[in-house]
């Protein structure tokens, strides 16, 4: 198996070095705690967001529960106030739907810009 190969040098959605998401989960696409990303991720799991119970009701209602755990992936599940690596799509469709969780602008990864605005970002920064 080729494993995947991390950018040594990953930058956010303001141009600067990507700063980890959380250290308390293991998130991201290669789960270290970073929003960064490779093209083997066709979620595009890059934008660090903070859980908020609506935002996790409507990922549930889009057909991705986030809020039960799965001991066999090592998940546990999340709850308002953890902070996870979202898909750009995700985030989009949650900004849309009125319920976009806040970010964490500088653990946002720069291809989230590919399908989010960066002014919408920014108007739910923490």
């Amino acid at each position: 198996m080729i494993k995947p190969v991390i950018s040594k040098n990953p930058t956010n959605v303001l141009g600067s070095a990507l700063q980890p998401c959380c250290a308390d989960l293991s998130t991201g696409w290669f789960r270290n705690g970073s929003c960064e990303t490779d093209d083997s991720d066709r979620g595009k799991h890059v934008v660090c967001a903070q859980m908020t119970n609506e935002f996790l009701s409507f990922s549930q209602a889009m057909g991705n529960d986030l809020s039960t755990s799965v001991p066999e992936f090592n998940f546990p599940g999340l709850k308002e106030g953890d902070f996870w690596c979202l898909c750009a799509g995700r985030w989009q469709e949650a900004f849309e739907a009125g319920v976009p969780p806040k970010v964490k602008l500088l653990a946002c990864e720069e291809s989230a810009l590919q399908v989010i605005d960066l002014e919408n970002l920014k108007a739910h920064a923490l």
